[in-house]
C-alpha cells in the first residue's frame, strides 16, 4: 500500500455527526439543505442508511445516504466539504452504498442528480448509473430539473466487472477503512 495516499474512515452517522454534516449541507446546499431534525429522523428510521466520512485525525469531511425498499436503493444525498472535494471522498461512499447493496441483496440502485451538476453524473456514470429520464422542476430552490439515473442490476456481471475494475482504481488512490 502506498503511504502518500489519503485515508478516509467511513462508519454509520451518529447523531453527533450531524451538526457537522448540516455545516457541510450549508456549504453544498445554501438555504435549501435538509435541516437537523431531518438528519436525526433519517438516522433513526430502519430503512435508511447514512454514513459519515471522517479523516484519521476525525474531521468529519462528507455524508451520504440511502434508503434501501425491497430490492431498490435510492441514494439520497452525498456531499463533501468544499476543503476535501477532488480527493476522491464521495466517490469512496459511493463503494460504501454499492457494498452495502451487495450485503444486503439489493439488485438496484437509483437517485436524482441536478441536470447542471456534470462531476456528479460524471460519477455516477463512472459507476454504471444510466440515464432514465428527467423529474422536471425537481428542485424548489431554482426549479432546476433533476436527471433520473438507476443502475442494472448490481449482481450481473456486466454491473459487477465494471464495478469491481473502478474500485481497484479508486484503491490505488485512496485507502477506504
Amino acid at each position: 500500500m502506498q503511504t502518500d495516499i489519503d485515508t478516509v474512515i467511513i462508519n454509520k452517522m451518529t447523531p453527533e455527526d450531524v451538526d457537522g454534516v448540516i455545516e457541510i449541507e450549508q456549504s453544498a446546499y445554501g438555504d435549501h439543505h435538509w435541516s437537523k431534525d431531518s438528519f436525526l429522523g433519517e438516522i433513526n428510521n430502519e430503512l435508511a442508511k447514512y454514513y459519515a466520512l471522517k479523516t484519521p485525525e476525525g474531521t468529519l469531511a462528507g455524508y451520504a445516504g440511502c434508503w434501501h425498499i425491497l430490492e431498490e436503493a435510492h441514494i439520497t444525498t452525498i456531499a463533501i466539504r468544499p476543503e476535501f472535494r477532488r480527493r476522491k471522498y464521495a466517490e469512496a461512499l459511493l463503494k460504501r452504498i454499492i457494498d452495502d447493496c451487495y450485503k444486503e441483496k439489493i439488485k438496484y440502485i437509483t437517485l436524482e442528480v441536478r441536470v447542471s451538476n456534470e462531476p456528479a453524473i460524471n460519477l455516477y456514470t463512472k459507476y454504471g448509473f444510466s440515464s432514465f429520464g428527467t423529474r422536471k422542476g425537481y428542485y424548489q430552490d431554482n426549479n432546476e430539473d433533476a436527471l433520473i439515473m438507476w443502475t442494472k442490476n448490481i449482481f450481473f456481471d456486466e454491473f459487477k466487472n465494471k464495478y469491481e475494475e473502478t474500485i481497484k482504481i479508486l484503491e490505488s488512490k485512496i485507502n477506504i477503512q
